[in-house]
């Protein structure tokens, strides 16, 4: 690749630009040409690319091609079109109006040497690097940090299917990479009709003896295929194969192999209760899908899903609505697992910030990155004075609030004791350590405790004597100073700051196809987001990811359709059409209104003669038209002259040229039809 400059938009465009969009908002793509100049130059992404072969496509203009495409939802053909068609891209992109474009192949070739070289927060550094020339980000000032979840577009699988799955990607992978192999080393009529489509739950037995059945033939299959795979006489690189190596994992985690007592192999799966010996790795270990080894389970609350977790920063120094000059921009995003927790990745985002030259003077973060370790961090290792509650003493004692909370004791960390509320002073003091943090132990005799007159309210233990489980003195300090600080008024406003990323995680909605991409899309979502905040519209409040509704497969039954037909009245007394003991009326008004001046009126006055003739039928026979005449009269407006053909069942009776009682006609005309059927 040899990097050059972009070309200036070509004469002819730019005139045809300006003649089209004169008196009006530019377009986004002309905006930004015209406000940011040459935004990726084609030297960014050098690495990317060989030093020799033939020359291609800029990839500083494949990228600005990728963030119009990520900003308008396009694919890859269309966006490969909008090249050649539309003139605010060729502005753009220094294009005249005879240059071809390219392939749409071409842009997942480019976004596939991105991800191998690790370029995917390039687009994003190059955007905050010329917002920072142009005035409009600088380090110090504020912002605020939240996360959401992000489901993967992979089936969510339970532990039998995924079993059954990781071994038909893997024989569908060998097969097709070495058919003949394949058909030596296993049966494959019997391997085609349990693997031949996509393990599911309408395959599965309901029967709890027959899922154990059809598990044990799953991790039976499995390590039959792994034990051919890894056979001497197998090529070796059938077992580099990434399926392979999935399954491998799979059934190492859901199965055990154990020896019977004639010394036969049995594959038998593995128990989550800690009783049967056997065990399941941890949630961040496990494998979730075998078409998506990153993706994890995680739950929130009532909130269950199957994918990553995004976290999201932007600063927050002026609200957009005042200081249009200076919006609020995303300066950091970062993608992990769905198990990994909030308050683990404070520090990174912290780092990355740092880099980018943009960390700010206050971080406004919820609870769940709250913890003394990060506000001590924050503040010494990046200058950082991080806003955010701490989670209040959830003890028994905190609980009942009559004074006996670890809050209302006098610690002395320099000479190592405690003394309790009614003056009492501590027996022993013992540093340990809980799940990997340091902590210290504090200790009141039995001889203190014991006779104390508030002992059922200090401590309910066996022991009766009081303990406490302390932080270093640091985090203790820092702990209580904040829950103080939390409780005050103007804390509480300050920190009703916080609240605006929640907006901009709706407003930035993204749905990932392939599982490499959720880590490339999210580093492309907040350059997109910027652009798309030109836009005085809200963005409609949705989740970041919105799932597909799903369909049943080729080999599903379809769904059943919609039993409640959808009709213009239901008259008093009708009975509901699932029951199947009464006729369906299905009403359906054609309107043709003109001349008159009411067709809303018109329309409303055929609904209620509709429901007037479907409360006065008799049987199949035509209704007179005398009455037909005088609901006429009631039900239209006056000045409104009608014709009419109603049709009760097989008759009708047809009210011809009716004059109205101001002596003309109107040009309005009605059909009401109402047909009777029997569900079923």
């Amino acid at each position: 690749m040899r990097p050059e400059p972009w070309p200036e938009p070509v004469p002819e465009v730019a005139e045809a630009v300006r003649s089209k969009n004169y008196g009006r908002t530019v377009p986004m793509p002309v905006a930004v040409r015209d406000r940011l100049g040459e935004l990726f130059p084609d030297a960014e992404f050098a690495q990317a690319f060989g030093p020799t072969g033939p020359a291609g496509w800029s990839p500083g203009r494949l990228a600005l091609v990728s963030v119009f495409q990520m900003v308008e939802n396009l694919t890859d053909r269309q966006a490969a079109d909008a090249v050649r068609d539309r003139l605010s891209w060729m502005y753009a992109l220094g294009l005249d109006l005879a240059d071809t474009g390219f392939d749409h192949s071409v842009l997942s070739q480019f976004r596939t040497r991105v991800i191998e070289h690790g370029l995917e927060e390039k687009v994003l550094d190059l955007l905050l690097a010329r917002l920072v020339d142009l005035g409009l980000l600088a380090d110090g000032g504020k912002a605020r940090t939240d996360s959401t979840h992000v489901v993967s577009a992979v089936r969510d699988l339970n532990r039998l299917e995924l079993a059954g799955e990781a071994v038909r990607a893997a024989i569908q992978v060998s097969a097709a990479a070495a058919p003949d192999w394949v058909a030596e080393v296993v049966d494959v009529p019997g391997w085609t009709a349990r693997y031949d489509t996509h393990v599911d739950t309408w395959q599965i037995p309901t029967s709890q003896a027959k899922r154990d059945q059809l598990a044990s033939v799953y991790g039976r299959d499995g390590h039959a295929l792994l034990a051919a795979v890894y056979d001497r006489r197998s090529p070796a690189w059938l077992a580099e194969l990434p399926a392979v190596q999935t399954l491998r994992v799979v059934l190492l985690q859901n199965y055990i192999v154990t020896t019977d007592a004639r010394g036969r192999e049995v594959v038998r799966r593995r128990e989550g209760s800690k009783q049967a010996g056997d065990g399941l790795p941890p949630g961040h270990l496990r494998t979730a899908s075998p078409y998506d080894t990153d993706t994890r389970w995680s739950a929130k609350r009532d909130m269950l899903w199957n994918g990553f977790k995004l976290h999201v920063t932007e600063t927050c120094t002026g609200e957009p609505c005042q200081d249009r000059a200076r919006p609020n921009l995303i300066t950091n995003v970062a993608t992990t697992h769905a198990t990994v927790s909030d308050a683990a990745v404070l520090a990174p985002v912290h780092a990355r910030l740092a880099d980018r030259g943009l960390g700010p003077a206050e971080h406004y973060v919820d609870s769940g990155y709250a913890s003394a370790e990060n506000i001590i961090a924050a503040r010494s290792d990046y200058g950082i004075a991080l806003i955010t509650p701490v989670l209040l003493d959830n003890s028994a004692q905190a609980r009942a609030g009559n004074g006996f909370a670890a809050a209302d004791f006098t610690i002395d960390f320099k000479h190592q004791s405690a003394t309790c509320p009614q003056g009492a002073h501590s027996s022993s003091w013992s540093p340990a350590s809980q799940r990997g943090y340091p902590v210290i132990v504090v200790k009141f005799a039995n001889s203190v405790c014991g006779p104390c007159p508030v002992r059922q309210q200090c401590t309910t233990s066996a022991s009766g004597r009081r303990q406490l489980t302390l932080h270093p003195a640091a985090l203790t300090q820092t702990l209580q100073a904040r829950r103080t600080e939390q409780t005050d008024q103007r804390w509480q406003t300050d920190y009703a700051l916080r609240c605006g990323i929640e907006g901009t995680i709706k407003s930035s909605r993204r749905r990932h196809q392939h599982p490499p991409r959720p880590l490339s899309r999210h580093h492309q979502n907040p350059t997109t987001t910027h652009l798309q905040r030109r836009s005085a519209q809200p963005h409609p409040a949705a989740r970041l990811v919105e799932r597909p509704a799903t369909r049943p497969l080729p080999h599903q039954p379809p769904r059943p359709p919609r039993t409640r037909p959808h009709r213009l009245i239901k008259s008093n007394g009708q009975q509901d059409p699932r029951r199947g003991r009464s006729s369906v009326v299905r009403v359906r008004v054609a309107l043709a209104a003109g001349g008159c001046g009411y067709p809303r009126q018109v329309a409303d006055s055929i609904a209620n003669l509709g429901g007037a003739l479907h409360r006065h039928r008799a049987g199949t026979g035509g209704l007179p038209g005398a009455r037909a005449k005088r609901w006429v009269g009631d039900l239209f407006p006056q000045g409104c002259c009608p014709g009419f053909l109603v049709a009760v069942g097989g008759a009708c009776t047809i009210i011809p040229d009716w004059r109205c009682p101001a002596g003309r006609f109107a040009s309005t005309a009605a059909v009401i039809r109402l047909d009777t059927a029997r569900p079923g």
